[in-house]
């Protein structure tokens, strides 16, 4: 079912949309009685993936595998926000986290539903499969003094992939450039570093030979038009067209994703955040980077009647 046309957008909200480091086990099972559940089902047939599956009866380590991981969380996301345009809900800003933004982009109507989903799956095993070729991981930093971003840029096979916030970095890297990290991040400024269970170093220079399959997938899509500001995370500027989307889509699997400056972004006007399930990790990170009067999590159905009572 597709969202209500009639309804006008809210300029106050912002809907944001999660990446895979969002998902576990189960994390769809709330969902599984909703009538837009059959997104999932059309999304299975289209990319031969048992999403139903991975999102009710699945375990966490089933699911932390990047194909598996990144076509149900769009998936969910989708659900969820179907149900909120149910609710007559429609939010002027889209804001998604690195396949987020693939999630966002359906959600606005740029793609379709199917177009959406088979490029999250040619996308998902070409970053596995260059995971392979380039093994690598990704760390996360926090706590970051003056001098401590200008302190990775002097280190070797280690790249800024995520910039959450002011002083919280993800850095993706090799496993002996990740190593020596671990063990001397403090001397170069960080309070604290923690390794991430992922399945490559995304947003790197190693995804290299996915961009170039996700390159010819994303030339044989057709886009549409939107009344919806969405926001990219590869320059945290409003793009809005086919040839703009298709261009940043490409060049977000090996350049950082800047949720900072996306969120940043935002008008004052937008003093709303509703985040999409698995929902959770970007409200605490938009909560970290600025203030908003209300922040809602849709990880179930009854908080739709929180955001649209």
């Amino acid at each position: 079912m597709s969202e209500p046309t009639t309804t006008v957008r809210r300029d106050d909200i912002v809907a944001l949309f999660p990446g895979q480091g969002s998902l576990g086990g189960g994390a769809g099972r709330a969902w599984r009685d909703s009538p837009h559940w059959s997104a999932v089902e059309r999304i299975s047939e289209v990319t031969g993936v048992d999403v139903a599956w991975l999102l009710t009866d699945a375990r966490d380590e089933d699911v932390v595998r990047t194909d598996r991981a990144q076509i149900a969380t769009f998936a969910l996301s989708l659900v969820t926000y179907r149900e909120l345009s149910d609710r007559g809900v429609r939010p002027r800003y889209l804001l998604g986290h690195s396949l987020g933004e693939f999630s966002a982009l359906v959600a606005s109507g740029l793609l379709s539903l199917d177009d959406g989903a088979s490029l999250i799956a040619v996308r998902g095993r070409a970053m596995a499969h260059a995971a392979e070729e380039n093994p690598g991981s990704m760390i996360a930093l926090m706590g970051g003094d003056e001098g401590a971003r200008d302190a990775l840029d002097t280190l070797s096979d280690v790249w800024v992939a995520n910039i959450n916030g002011t002083g919280q970095v993800v850095v993706s890297g090799t496993r002996d450039a990740l190593d020596d990290l671990l063990a001397r991040h403090r001397s170069l400024g960080w309070r604290r570093a923690t390794p991430l269970v992922v399945g490559g170093a995304f947003h790197s220079p190693l995804m290299a030979s996915a961009q170039e399959k996700l390159d010819a997938a994303l030339d044989a899509v057709q886009w549409g038009t939107t009344d919806a500001t969405l926001i990219a995370n590869v320059d945290g500027h409003v793009h809005t067209t086919a040839d703009e989307w298709r261009d940043l889509l490409s060049r977000q699997l090996t350049s950082p994703v800047d949720f900072l400056a996306a969120t940043l972004a935002l008008p004052s006007t937008v003093t709303t955040t509703v985040e999409m399930a698995p929902a959770g990790v970007l409200t605490g990170l938009t909560r970290r980077i600025r203030t908003f009067a209300h922040q809602f999590t849709l990880d179930n159905p009854p908080a739709l009647d929180e955001v649209a009572p």
